[in-house]
Protein backbone atom coordinates (compact mmCIF):
# COMPACT_ATOMS: atom_id res chain seq x y z
CA UNK A 1 0.00 0.00 0.00
CA UNK A 2 1.25 3.52 -0.83
CA UNK A 3 1.06 6.35 0.88
CA UNK A 4 2.39 9.78 1.64
CA UNK A 5 4.22 11.63 4.15
CA UNK A 6 4.91 14.89 5.19
CA UNK A 7 8.22 15.09 7.46
CA UNK A 8 8.64 17.65 9.23
CA UNK A 9 11.93 18.58 8.34
CA UNK A 10 11.29 18.93 4.60
CA UNK A 11 8.65 21.04 3.08
CA UNK A 12 8.18 18.32 0.39
CA UNK A 13 5.86 15.15 0.09
CA UNK A 14 7.85 11.69 0.65
CA UNK A 15 6.35 8.30 -0.75
CA UNK A 16 6.34 5.35 0.76
CA UNK A 17 5.90 1.98 -1.03
CA UNK A 18 6.43 -1.96 -1.66
CA UNK A 19 9.95 -1.67 -3.90
CA UNK A 20 11.10 -4.40 -6.63
CA UNK A 21 12.17 -6.48 -3.76
CA UNK A 22 9.68 -6.64 -1.68
CA UNK A 23 11.12 -3.91 0.79
CA UNK A 24 9.13 -0.97 2.01
CA UNK A 25 11.36 1.86 0.45
CA UNK A 26 10.72 5.63 1.41
CA UNK A 27 12.04 8.10 -0.99
CA UNK A 28 11.30 12.27 -1.96
CA UNK A 29 8.58 13.09 -4.54
CA UNK A 30 10.53 15.94 -4.63
CA UNK A 31 7.37 18.53 -5.05
CA UNK A 32 5.05 19.93 -1.76
CA UNK A 33 2.14 19.57 -4.43
CA UNK A 34 0.11 16.64 -3.31
CA UNK A 35 -1.62 16.24 -6.72
CA UNK A 36 1.93 15.86 -8.26
CA UNK A 37 3.40 13.59 -5.36
CA UNK A 38 0.65 10.98 -5.58
CA UNK A 39 1.15 10.75 -9.46
CA UNK A 40 4.80 10.40 -9.07
CA UNK A 41 4.20 7.76 -6.00
CA UNK A 42 2.02 5.77 -8.08
CA UNK A 43 4.21 5.24 -10.60
CA UNK A 44 6.66 4.06 -8.58
CA UNK A 45 4.65 1.61 -7.37
CA UNK A 46 3.53 0.46 -10.66
CA UNK A 47 6.53 0.16 -11.84
CA UNK A 48 7.93 -1.65 -8.66
CA UNK A 49 5.31 -4.15 -8.93
CA UNK A 50 5.32 -5.13 -12.38
CA UNK A 51 9.16 -5.58 -11.48
CA UNK A 52 8.09 -8.43 -9.07
CA UNK A 53 5.87 -10.03 -10.75
CA UNK A 54 8.80 -9.77 -14.02
CA UNK A 55 7.04 -8.61 -16.28
CA UNK A 56 8.69 -4.75 -16.15
CA UNK A 57 10.61 -4.04 -19.45
CA UNK A 58 11.90 -0.83 -20.62
CA UNK A 59 9.14 -0.12 -23.07
CA UNK A 60 6.53 -0.17 -19.96
CA UNK A 61 9.09 2.14 -17.62
CA UNK A 62 8.81 4.51 -20.54
CA UNK A 63 5.24 4.20 -20.66
CA UNK A 64 5.04 4.82 -17.15
CA UNK A 65 7.07 7.75 -17.20
CA UNK A 66 5.31 9.33 -20.34
CA UNK A 67 1.95 9.01 -18.17
CA UNK A 68 3.20 9.98 -15.38
CA UNK A 69 4.69 13.36 -16.85
CA UNK A 70 1.63 14.11 -18.59
CA UNK A 71 -0.66 13.85 -15.44
CA UNK A 72 1.66 16.02 -13.97
CA UNK A 73 2.80 18.76 -16.68
CA UNK A 74 0.38 18.21 -19.60
CA UNK A 75 3.20 16.99 -22.11
CA UNK A 76 3.83 13.25 -22.50
CA UNK A 77 7.79 12.33 -22.28
CA UNK A 78 9.15 12.84 -25.74
CA UNK A 79 9.86 9.85 -28.03
CA UNK A 80 11.96 6.92 -26.66
CA UNK A 81 13.86 5.55 -29.46
CA UNK A 82 16.49 7.59 -32.01
CA UNK A 83 14.13 7.44 -34.46
CA UNK A 84 11.08 9.04 -33.08
CA UNK A 85 13.43 11.51 -31.21
CA UNK A 86 15.17 12.20 -34.73
CA UNK A 87 10.98 12.20 -36.00
CA UNK A 88 10.36 14.44 -33.66
CA UNK A 89 13.58 17.15 -33.94
CA UNK A 90 13.06 16.86 -38.11
CA UNK A 91 8.87 17.73 -37.73
CA UNK A 92 10.07 20.77 -35.68
CA UNK A 93 12.64 21.83 -38.06
CA UNK A 94 10.45 21.99 -40.95
CA UNK A 95 7.98 24.53 -38.96
CA UNK A 96 11.02 27.03 -38.24
CA UNK A 97 12.98 26.51 -41.76
CA UNK A 98 12.51 27.15 -45.09
CA UNK A 99 10.90 24.39 -47.31
CA UNK A 100 14.15 23.57 -49.02
CA UNK A 101 16.03 23.31 -45.65
CA UNK A 102 13.51 21.28 -43.94
CA UNK A 103 13.97 18.69 -46.86
CA UNK A 104 17.55 18.88 -46.56
CA UNK A 105 17.51 18.11 -42.28
CA UNK A 106 14.49 15.50 -43.87
CA UNK A 107 17.10 13.46 -46.02
CA UNK A 108 20.19 13.97 -43.65
CA UNK A 109 18.35 12.23 -40.64
CA UNK A 110 16.62 9.49 -42.68
CA UNK A 111 20.15 8.50 -44.08
CA UNK A 112 21.40 8.37 -40.46
CA UNK A 113 18.18 6.12 -39.61
CA UNK A 114 18.91 3.92 -42.37
CA UNK A 115 22.56 3.34 -41.76
CA UNK A 116 21.64 2.36 -38.05
CA UNK A 117 19.40 -0.59 -39.05
CA UNK A 118 18.08 -2.41 -36.18
CA UNK A 119 19.50 0.32 -33.86
CA UNK A 120 17.57 3.38 -34.61
CA UNK A 121 14.70 1.59 -32.36
CA UNK A 122 16.94 1.94 -29.22
CA UNK A 123 17.02 4.25 -26.70
CA UNK A 124 18.84 7.52 -28.19
CA UNK A 125 21.20 7.14 -25.34
CA UNK A 126 22.67 3.75 -27.04
CA UNK A 127 24.14 5.65 -29.94
CA UNK A 128 28.28 5.63 -29.66
CA UNK A 129 30.65 7.09 -31.69
CA UNK A 130 31.09 4.27 -33.84
CA UNK A 131 27.87 4.31 -35.14
CA UNK A 132 27.76 7.93 -36.44
CA UNK A 133 31.77 6.95 -37.80
CA UNK A 134 30.49 4.25 -39.38
CA UNK A 135 27.90 6.28 -41.25
CA UNK A 136 30.20 8.79 -41.64
CA UNK A 137 32.19 6.23 -43.82
CA UNK A 138 29.35 5.12 -45.67
CA UNK A 139 28.82 8.81 -46.84
CA UNK A 140 32.03 8.99 -47.90
CA UNK A 141 31.91 5.35 -49.72
CA UNK A 142 28.97 6.31 -52.00
CA UNK A 143 30.91 9.69 -53.17
CA UNK A 144 29.68 12.48 -50.64
CA UNK A 145 32.59 15.16 -50.87
CA UNK A 146 34.43 16.20 -47.65
CA UNK A 147 32.40 19.30 -47.12
CA UNK A 148 29.14 17.83 -48.09
CA UNK A 149 30.01 14.59 -45.01
CA UNK A 150 30.44 17.36 -42.66
CA UNK A 151 27.61 19.06 -43.57
CA UNK A 152 25.98 16.12 -42.83
CA UNK A 153 27.05 15.12 -39.76
CA UNK A 154 27.04 18.65 -38.41
CA UNK A 155 23.15 18.52 -38.56
CA UNK A 156 23.06 15.33 -36.91
CA UNK A 157 25.53 16.39 -34.23
CA UNK A 158 23.38 19.13 -33.58
CA UNK A 159 20.10 16.78 -33.04
CA UNK A 160 22.53 15.07 -30.50
CA UNK A 161 23.64 18.30 -28.87
CA UNK A 162 19.89 19.32 -28.44
CA UNK A 163 19.48 15.90 -26.33
CA UNK A 164 22.06 16.76 -24.26
CA UNK A 165 21.06 19.95 -23.52
CA UNK A 166 17.33 18.44 -22.62
CA UNK A 167 19.06 15.79 -19.87
CA UNK A 168 18.63 12.70 -22.59
CA UNK A 169 22.03 12.21 -23.09
CA UNK A 170 25.09 12.84 -21.09
CA UNK A 171 27.68 12.87 -24.20
CA UNK A 172 26.95 13.48 -27.91
CA UNK A 173 28.60 10.78 -29.88
CA UNK A 174 29.39 13.31 -32.96
CA UNK A 175 31.58 15.62 -30.46
CA UNK A 176 34.88 12.82 -31.03
CA UNK A 177 34.75 12.87 -34.86
CA UNK A 178 36.44 15.85 -36.44
CA UNK A 179 36.11 17.51 -39.78
CA UNK A 180 37.03 15.53 -43.09
CA UNK A 181 39.80 17.13 -45.71
CA UNK A 182 38.21 18.02 -48.88
CA UNK A 183 40.09 16.51 -51.88
CA UNK A 184 37.61 18.38 -54.45
CA UNK A 185 38.94 21.99 -53.22
CA UNK A 186 40.62 23.51 -56.57
CA UNK A 187 40.71 26.60 -58.49
CA UNK A 188 36.93 27.53 -59.49
CA UNK A 189 36.92 28.91 -62.90
CA UNK A 190 34.84 32.10 -64.09
CA UNK A 191 32.77 32.07 -67.40
CA UNK A 192 33.45 34.24 -70.27
CA UNK A 193 30.71 36.79 -71.98
CA UNK A 194 31.26 34.21 -74.78
CA UNK A 195 30.14 31.43 -72.50
CA UNK A 196 27.44 33.42 -70.49
CA UNK A 197 26.07 33.84 -73.95
CA UNK A 198 25.85 30.45 -74.81
CA UNK A 199 24.16 29.96 -71.58
CA UNK A 200 21.67 32.25 -72.14
CA UNK A 201 21.00 30.90 -76.03
CA UNK A 202 20.83 27.35 -74.39
CA UNK A 203 18.23 28.63 -71.85
CA UNK A 204 16.17 30.84 -74.63
CA UNK A 205 12.40 31.98 -73.26
CA UNK A 206 12.82 29.66 -69.54
CA UNK A 207 13.26 30.57 -66.25
CA UNK A 208 16.73 29.59 -66.27
CA UNK A 209 17.67 32.23 -69.05
CA UNK A 210 16.81 35.02 -66.15
CA UNK A 211 18.60 33.04 -63.68
CA UNK A 212 21.52 33.24 -65.43
CA UNK A 213 21.28 36.89 -66.21
CA UNK A 214 20.82 37.65 -62.08
CA UNK A 215 24.00 35.09 -61.48
CA UNK A 216 26.02 37.10 -63.98
CA UNK A 217 24.99 40.88 -63.09
CA UNK A 218 24.04 40.42 -59.18
CA UNK A 219 26.57 37.65 -58.32
CA UNK A 220 23.97 36.02 -56.01
CA UNK A 221 23.78 32.32 -54.85
CA UNK A 222 21.83 29.85 -56.71
CA UNK A 223 19.38 29.75 -54.00
CA UNK A 224 18.77 33.40 -53.88
CA UNK A 225 18.52 33.50 -57.40
CA UNK A 226 15.95 30.47 -57.45
CA UNK A 227 14.12 32.16 -54.25
CA UNK A 228 14.26 35.75 -55.55
CA UNK A 229 10.35 37.57 -54.99
CA UNK A 230 8.97 40.17 -56.89
CA UNK A 231 8.79 42.31 -53.84
CA UNK A 232 12.76 42.33 -54.05
CA UNK A 233 12.71 44.00 -57.19
CA UNK A 234 12.73 47.67 -56.28
CA UNK A 235 11.47 49.79 -58.91
CA UNK A 236 10.43 52.91 -57.08
CA UNK A 237 12.78 55.12 -58.60
CA UNK A 238 11.85 54.34 -62.39
CA UNK A 239 15.24 55.16 -63.65
CA UNK A 240 17.53 53.17 -61.54
CA UNK A 241 15.85 49.79 -60.34
CA UNK A 242 17.56 47.71 -57.11
CA UNK A 243 17.07 43.93 -56.43
CA UNK A 244 16.82 44.15 -52.44
CA UNK A 245 17.56 40.77 -50.94
CA UNK A 246 18.47 39.06 -47.63
CA UNK A 247 20.78 36.27 -48.96
CA UNK A 248 20.02 32.91 -46.83
CA UNK A 249 23.22 32.40 -45.36
CA UNK A 250 22.64 35.78 -43.78
CA UNK A 251 19.24 35.45 -42.78
CA UNK A 252 19.68 34.95 -39.12
CA UNK A 253 21.66 38.28 -38.95
CA UNK A 254 19.69 40.29 -41.00
CA UNK A 255 22.05 41.07 -43.60
CA UNK A 256 21.35 42.03 -47.19
CA UNK A 257 22.62 43.51 -50.32
CA UNK A 258 21.43 45.82 -52.48
CA UNK A 259 22.10 45.65 -55.78
CA UNK A 260 21.26 48.00 -58.88
CA UNK A 261 19.71 45.94 -61.95
CA UNK A 262 22.03 46.01 -65.01
CA UNK A 263 20.16 47.02 -68.16
CA UNK A 264 19.87 43.77 -69.89
CA UNK A 265 18.60 42.37 -66.92
CA UNK A 266 15.49 45.07 -66.75
CA UNK A 267 14.68 44.43 -69.69
CA UNK A 268 14.48 40.68 -69.45
CA UNK A 269 12.20 41.49 -66.00
CA UNK A 270 9.91 44.08 -67.93
CA UNK A 271 9.45 41.18 -70.67
CA UNK A 272 8.56 39.09 -67.40
CA UNK A 273 4.35 39.24 -66.26
CA UNK A 274 5.22 40.72 -63.13
CA UNK A 275 4.12 39.24 -59.47
CA UNK A 276 3.27 40.74 -56.37
CA UNK A 277 5.26 40.48 -53.22
CA UNK A 278 6.06 36.73 -52.46
CA UNK A 279 5.18 35.66 -55.72
CA UNK A 280 8.02 33.98 -57.18
CA UNK A 281 10.55 35.57 -60.22
CA UNK A 282 11.27 32.29 -61.12
CA UNK A 283 8.29 29.90 -60.73
CA UNK A 284 9.53 26.76 -62.50
CA UNK A 285 12.58 27.12 -59.62
CA UNK A 286 11.33 28.15 -56.64
CA UNK A 287 11.29 26.12 -53.44
CA UNK A 288 13.10 23.13 -55.62
CA UNK A 289 15.87 21.30 -54.29
CA UNK A 290 19.53 22.41 -55.05
CA UNK A 291 21.04 18.47 -54.30
CA UNK A 292 20.30 15.74 -55.79
CA UNK A 293 19.91 14.02 -59.49
CA UNK A 294 16.89 16.47 -60.67
CA UNK A 295 18.70 19.39 -58.24
CA UNK A 296 18.99 22.95 -59.56
CA UNK A 297 22.74 22.36 -59.36
CA UNK A 298 22.68 18.72 -61.92
CA UNK A 299 19.58 21.02 -64.32
CA UNK A 300 22.48 23.87 -64.28
CA UNK A 301 25.16 21.17 -65.75
CA UNK A 302 22.67 19.66 -68.12
CA UNK A 303 22.21 23.28 -69.05
CA UNK A 304 26.16 23.72 -69.04
CA UNK A 305 26.53 20.63 -71.33
CA UNK A 306 23.85 21.46 -74.16
CA UNK A 307 25.95 25.16 -74.70
CA UNK A 308 28.59 22.96 -74.92
CA UNK A 309 30.45 24.36 -71.78
CA UNK A 310 32.96 21.79 -69.91
CA UNK A 311 35.20 23.13 -67.01
CA UNK A 312 37.81 21.19 -65.24
CA UNK A 313 37.25 18.17 -63.31
CA UNK A 314 37.94 19.17 -59.63
CA UNK A 315 36.28 15.74 -58.53
CA UNK A 316 35.36 12.19 -59.91
CA UNK A 317 32.06 11.22 -58.82
CA UNK A 318 32.19 7.41 -57.11
CA UNK A 319 28.96 5.63 -56.00
CA UNK A 320 25.86 7.75 -55.31
CA UNK A 321 28.72 11.16 -55.01
CA UNK A 322 28.66 13.31 -58.11
CA UNK A 323 31.56 15.04 -60.09
CA UNK A 324 32.23 18.35 -59.56
CA UNK A 325 33.77 20.80 -62.17
CA UNK A 326 35.82 24.08 -61.64
CA UNK A 327 32.86 25.89 -63.99
CA UNK A 328 28.95 25.44 -62.02
CA UNK A 329 26.76 28.95 -61.50
CA UNK A 330 28.82 29.64 -58.41
CA UNK A 331 30.93 30.39 -61.06
CA UNK A 332 28.77 33.32 -62.40
CA UNK A 333 29.18 35.01 -59.11
CA UNK A 334 33.20 34.37 -59.85
CA UNK A 335 32.39 36.03 -63.02
CA UNK A 336 30.26 39.16 -61.15
CA UNK A 337 33.48 40.09 -58.91
CA UNK A 338 36.08 38.98 -61.50
CA UNK A 339 34.92 41.32 -63.94
CA UNK A 340 34.28 44.37 -61.32
CA UNK A 341 37.85 43.62 -60.67
CA UNK A 342 39.12 43.55 -64.09
CA UNK A 343 37.05 47.22 -64.70
CA UNK A 344 39.08 49.03 -61.77
CA UNK A 345 36.14 48.57 -59.18
CA UNK A 346 37.38 49.52 -56.06
CA UNK A 347 37.24 46.77 -52.99
CA UNK A 348 35.45 48.18 -51.23
CA UNK A 349 32.37 49.00 -53.68
CA UNK A 350 32.43 45.24 -54.48
CA UNK A 351 31.92 44.34 -51.07
CA UNK A 352 29.23 46.47 -50.92
CA UNK A 353 27.49 44.02 -53.52
CA UNK A 354 28.41 40.79 -52.59
CA UNK A 355 30.25 41.08 -49.32
CA UNK A 356 26.50 41.76 -47.59
CA UNK A 357 27.83 44.77 -45.77
CA UNK A 358 24.37 46.43 -45.15
CA UNK A 359 22.53 45.93 -41.84
CA UNK A 360 19.19 45.27 -43.80
CA UNK A 361 18.60 44.69 -47.32
CA UNK A 362 16.16 47.78 -47.33
CA UNK A 363 19.00 50.29 -46.09
CA UNK A 364 19.72 53.27 -48.78
CA UNK A 365 23.07 54.26 -49.86
CA UNK A 366 24.49 57.34 -49.39
CA UNK A 367 24.84 59.78 -52.59
CA UNK A 368 28.64 58.85 -52.47
CA UNK A 369 27.99 55.06 -52.01
CA UNK A 370 24.74 54.81 -54.98
CA UNK A 371 27.18 56.51 -57.23
CA UNK A 372 29.89 54.29 -56.99
CA UNK A 373 27.44 50.79 -56.76
CA UNK A 374 25.87 52.25 -60.06
CA UNK A 375 29.35 53.00 -61.58
CA UNK A 376 30.28 49.47 -60.77
CA UNK A 377 27.11 48.37 -62.47
CA UNK A 378 27.88 50.27 -65.49
CA UNK A 379 31.32 48.63 -65.90
CA UNK A 380 30.16 45.11 -66.35
CA UNK A 381 29.69 44.54 -69.70
CA UNK A 382 26.71 43.31 -71.48
CA UNK A 383 26.32 40.03 -72.69
CA UNK A 384 23.26 39.78 -75.17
Amino acid sequence: MAHLIQRPDSNVWWGSFTGADGRRVRRSCGTSNRTEAMTILLAWERTAKEARQGILTEARVRRVLSDTLEQATGAPLPGGSVREYFHEWVGAKQKEKATRTGMKYAQVAEHFLASLGSRANLPLEAIVTADVSKWRDLLTAEGRSGTTTNDSVKIVASVFEKAKRGGRIQVNPCHELGNLRDEEKGERDTFTSEQVRALLNATKGTDWEGATLVGFFTGLRLRDVTGLTWGAVDTTNHERWFLRVIPLKTLKTNRGVAVPVHPELRNWLESRHRGIGKAPVFPSLANKSGAGKSGLSMQFKRIMEKAGIVGKALRIGKGAGRSTSSLSFHSLRHSFTSTMTAAGVPEEVRMLLTGHSTKKAHKVYTHHEETQVWGAISALPGVL
